[in-house]
């Protein structure tokens, strides 16, 4: 068994809002319902969702009503606010301190192996599932990686930012965070921090990862690295790649990658929502225990 945190605490700069419970699928499904349902497929036994305090009450009453079935099920829901785990010394911030913060923030939910993910990407059901089966197996010093080739994962709006990884054979051999990336005119992709022309088939990291109970250690002390070196900064954050990077430099960690066919669908920019919406116009999440 495991569980399945959701981070859904972000502010949606490039979005221009709060995109946690836009609509996305053909039954009003927001992005984190696909997550919970193939998560909960894949053997779930509890969903913990990172919030922000003033989007909390709209996001119980929407999981509330979306995953009765879920409920019925035996499946437990909790929710962590981001916002009020205030590091020690460190003066309160509008932006969340990043998605490392976000996972240290539920550990005192967590009871042993997990899932994370964030709240408003589209991973698939065989990723999930995939993941889900990694996990089960993962020793201390380990984690897994679900990957996706960066050409299924830009924007056709607008510029991301993806976690470019070099894999060997199963094994990630490291990951580095890359800004500005987007396909170019005459089709080749690049980034502008770092600059670099990337492959279309090149892994990227879109936060599905798994890892045991006690990665909440060494991502703790990652992040008070972190805090000692940009506590002051009210925009820089910590985040989960890089923490693993850290780790994998560090004290060795293995990171199995399992790889994906399955299609990636997000909203990054405003004008990503249409073809989200398009995207996902036959595939609704049915959740166990529906029926009923």
């Amino acid at each position: 068994m495991f569980s399945l945190v959701v981070m859904a605490a972000g502010i949606g700069r490039r979005f221009g809002g709060d995109k946690q419970l836009v609509e996305v699928g053909p039954d009003g499904e927001a992005f984190l319902d696909y997550a919970i349902s193939a998560a909960a497929t894949a053997g779930a036994s509890k969903v913990v969702l990172v919030v922000r305090s003033e989007i909390e009450p709209a996001l119980r009453d929407h999981v509330d009503a979306r995953h009765r079935g879920l409920r019925r099920a035996g499946i437990e829901f909790a929710y962590v606010r981001q916002d009020e785990h205030i590091p020690p010394g460190v003066k309160p911030r509008v932006k969340p301190w990043g998605t490392a913060h976000a996972v240290l923030t539920a550990a005192p939910e967590i009871p042993g192996p997990f899932l994370v993910c964030n709240a408003d990407d589209y991973y698939g059901p065989s990723a999930m599932a995939a993941l889900a089966s990694a996990a089960a197996d993962l020793n201390d010093g380990e984690a897994c990686l679900c990957g996706y080739r960066l050409g299924a994962t830009l924007s056709a709006t607008g510029t991301v930012s993806r976690g470019v990884c070099r894999v060997c054979g199963d094994r990630l051999d490291s990951i580095v965070e890359h800004h500005g990336v987007t396909r170019q005119a005459d089709g080749t992709i690049t980034a502008t921090e770092p600059t670099a022309e990337l492959s279309e088939e090149t892994i990227v990291s879109m936060n599905l990862w798994a890892f045991p109970r006690a990665a909440f250690d060494w991502i703790g002390d990652s992040f008070e690295r972190f805090l000692a070196d940009y506590g002051g900064d009210t925009d820089v954050e910590c985040l989960l790649p890089a923490v693993v990077a850290e780790r994998m430099a560090e004290a060795g960690l293995h990171v199995k990658v399992v790889s994906t066919a399955e299609p990636w669908i997000g909203v990054t920019n405003p004008d990503d929502l249409e073809a989200a919406r398009a995207a996902l116009a036959g595939r609704p999440a049915a959740d166990l225990g529906d029926a009923g």
